[in-house]
C-alpha cells in the first residue's frame, strides 16, 4: 500500500514537473515573438565561440528578436514636407492583422475575416566577411520579410565555407530546420540567398513547409508596390524570368497531353504522336508572354525618351537621387521640391520614378529624380527589367547618392550602390554622398563616413538640418551656362527679358538706360544665338586706352 502510495506521489510530481516545462516552454516561444527594441544582444564571445556543428539556432534566435534593424527607428514616421501622403493612406486602408486565424468557425465569417500574417523563420549561411555583416544580411532580410506582410518568429545562421549544391544548408541543419519550424508553428522558410531550383526542392521536401530565397522575397515586395503601368510590367517581367527555370509538375500535370498508341488514353485518330507535356506548355506560354511585355515595355521607352529629349534640348541640368533602399530618398526629395511623394518606413516603398523642376537661388532650373532603391545582391532580374528606369540616373549631369547614417553598415550600403551603378555605366558621372538621418545616427560614424569620402554632405530630411547646405553644393555642382553677353534689350522686347528670367540663364547685372534694359548674363550656346543682334559692341583695345 505505501508503494503504491508512493508510486502515486511520483506520478503526479513527474506530471506537475512536465506540466510547468511545457509552461516555461511555451512562455519561452511568447517572449521570443513578442521581445522588444531592447532586447539583449548577442555576446561576441559568445558569437566567436558558435561552431558549424553548434550554437547556430542560438545565434539565429537573437538575430531575430526585437525589429529588424535595416528599418529606421524615429518617433515621427513623416515631416511638414512630406505633403498630405494621400498614396500611404491608400496603401495603408487594408492590413493584414497579426494573431487573427483562417480557420472558419461560421460561414458568416468568410465575408469579414482577414488574412493573418504568415510566420516564417529564416536561415542563412555566413561564409566570407566578419560576423557583423552576416548579422546585418541576416537583420535585413527580417525587414523584407516585414515589408512583405510576415511575422518573423525566428532565424538561424549556419558557418559554412559554401552552400551545400542539395539543400543549401546541409541535410544534418536542414533537419534541425524542420524542428525549428515545427517548434514555432511557422508555415514558410526564407533563405538568405538565391536557391538554384534543385535546392529549393529538397529543402521543401525536408522542411515540410513553403521555402522561398531572397529573390522571391524582393520580387514580392516589388509586386506589391508597383503603381505604374510600366512598374508593374518591369515588376511582371522579372517574375516571370525567376519562375521559367523553376517550374515544377506534379503527378498527371508531368503526363503527355496527348499522342502515343489508342489505347487507354483513346487518343483517337490524330493524337498520335510524342504529345506535349503540361509543364513544357506552360514555358511555353510564359515565353510568349515574356515577349509580350518587352514588347510593352519598350513602347513606353519613346515617351520616356522624348521627355528626357526636350530638358536636354533646353539645357535643363539633372540630378539623380540614388541610393540603398529606405535610406530617405523620397524624404529628401519632398524636403528640397516639396514633391509629396508617398514615404514610409519600409523596404522599397516606391518604385516608379518621379521627376520634379526646381530651381536654384540665383534662378538656373534643374530637375531631380527620385529613383527606385538598391539593395545587396539587387536580382539581375530586376536590374534588367527596370533598365529603362534606371537610364534615369545614367543621363544625370550630378548624383545625389543617399545613405542611412544610422545603418549599422552605412559603408555596405554604399559598396552595394556603386556595384548597381557600375552595371548601368554611371560610375563616372559626379557623386555627392548625402548621409541622411543625422538626427539618428551615431556621429563617430558619421565622421568616419565623411573622412573616407571626398564629397559628403551629413542632413535629416525630417529634421531640416543640412538642407540648405546640400542645396548650396548642388548649385556649384550643376552644369552652368558658360557663354557671358553683356546685352542692351529694347523696351519692346520685353518677352526676351522674359526668357532670360524664366531659362536657365544666370543674370549678372541689370541696368535700365534710355535705349533699353542694359543685362550681364551667362547663357548655353543655344539662346546666346538667339541674342546676338542686342549684344553690345566693345570697341577695340586702343580706343578703350
Amino acid at each position: 500500500m505505501t508503494s503504491q502510495n508512493s508510486s502515486q506521489n511520483s506520478d503526479s510530481q513527474a506530471a506537475k514537473e512536465a506540466a510547468e516545462r511545457s509552461e516555461r516552454d511555451i512562455q519561452a516561444v511568447i517572449d521570443r515573438i513578442l521581445a522588444n527594441d531592447d532586447a539583449a544582444p548577442v555576446s561576441h564571445e559568445a558569437l566567436e565561440g558558435a561552431s558549424a556543428e553548434g550554437d547556430d539556432r542560438a545565434h539565429g534566435s537573437a538575430l531575430s528578436r526585437g525589429r529588424a534593424q535595416a528599418l529606421s527607428h524615429v518617433d515621427r514616421e513623416h515631416s511638414e514636407w512630406d505633403g498630405d501622403q494621400q498614396d500611404l493612406a491608400e496603401r495603408r486602408a487594408l492590413r493584414r492583422v497579426a494573431g487573427l486565424s483562417t480557420e472558419l468557425e461560421d460561414v458568416t465569417e468568410v465575408e469579414y475575416r482577414q488574412l493573418r500574417l504568415e510566420r516564417v523563420v529564416l536561415a542563412g549561411i555566413w561564409s566570407d566577411g566578419t560576423v557583423e555583416d552576416a548579422e546585418n544580411s541576416l537583420r535585413e532580410l527580417a525587414a523584407l520579410a516585414e515589408t512583405a506582410g510576415s511575422e518573423v518568429l525566428d532565424g538561424v545562421l549556419q558557418r559554412r565555407m559554401k552552400p551545400d549544391p542539395s539543400t543549401f544548408i546541409g541535410s544534418g541543419k536542414a533537419q534541425e530546420l524542420r524542428e525549428i519550424v515545427a517548434a514555432e508553428g511557422a508555415d514558410t522558410v526564407i533563405v538568405d540567398s538565391e536557391l538554384a531550383p534543385s535546392q529549393r526542392r529538397s529543402l521543401e521536401d525536408i522542411v515540410k513547409v513553403k521555402v522561398i530565397d531572397r529573390t522571391a522575397l524582393i520580387l514580392d515586395i516589388f509586386a506589391q508596390h508597383a503603381k505604374s503601368r510600366e512598374g508593374r510590367a518591369q515588376v511582371e517581367l522579372a517574375q516571370l524570368e525567376y519562375l521559367l527555370p523553376r517550374l515544377r509538375g506534379w503527378g498527371d500535370s508531368m503526363s503527355r497531353q496527348a499522342g502515343g498508341r489508342v489505347g487507354a488514353a483513346g487518343g483517337g485518330i490524330g493524337s498520335r504522336g510524342p504529345g506535349e507535356t503540361k509543364i513544357e506548355l506552360d514555358r511555353r506560354r510564359i515565353r510568349t508572354r515574356m515577349a509580350k511585355l518587352r514588347r510593352e515595355i519598350a513602347g513606353m521607352k519613346p515617351a520616356r525618351e522624348a521627355k528626357r529629349a526636350n530638358r536636354k534640348r533646353n539645357d535643363v541640368p539633372s540630378v539623380a537621387i540614388a541610393g540603398y533602399t529606405n535610406a530617405g530618398k523620397s524624404s529628401v526629395l519632398n524636403r528640397l521640391t516639396n514633391a509629396g511623394v508617398l514615404v514610409e518606413n519600409a523596404l522599397f516603398a516606391t518604385l516608379d520614378p518621379t521627376v520634379r523642376r526646381t530651381q536654384t537661388e540665383d534662378g538656373i532650373e534643374y530637375t531631380l529624380t527620385d529613383t527606385v532603391g538598391f539593395v545587396r545582391s539587387l536580382p539581375t532580374q530586376l536590374v534588367e527589367a527596370f533598365r529603362s528606369t534606371l537610364e534615369e540616373i545614367g543621363d544625370a549631369d550630378l548624383i545625389l547618392h543617399v545613405v542611412d547614417g544610422s545603418h549599422p553598415d552605412p559603408e555596405g550600403q554604399i559598396r552595394a550602390v556603386r556595384e548597381v551603378l557600375r552595371d548601368i555605366d554611371a560610375q563616372n558621372i559626379p557623386e555627392i554622398i548625402v548621409l541622411n538621418k543625422a538626427d539618428a545616427a551615431d556621429p563617430y560614424v558619421l565622421e568616419r563616413i565623411k573622412n573616407h569620402e571626398p564629397r559628403t554632405i551629413v542632413v535629416s530630411a525630417r529634421t531640416g538640418y543640412g538642407i540648405d547646405e546640400l542645396l548650396q553644393v548642388v548649385s556649384e555642382s550643376i552644369p552652368r551656362p558658360g557663354v557671358e553677353l553683356d546685352l542692351v534689350i529694347p523696351y519692346d522686347r520685353g518677352d526676351l527679358v522674359s526668357k532670360l528670367h524664366s531659362q536657365s540663364a544666370e543674370i549678372l547685372s541689370t541696368e535700365h538706360l534710355a535705349e533699353g534694359t542694359h543685362m550681364k548674363v551667362k547663357v548655353r550656346e543655344d539662346l546666346a544665338a538667339d541674342l546676338e543682334q542686342f549684344v553690345v559692341p566693345h570697341e577695340s583695345g586702343a580706343a578703350q586706352a
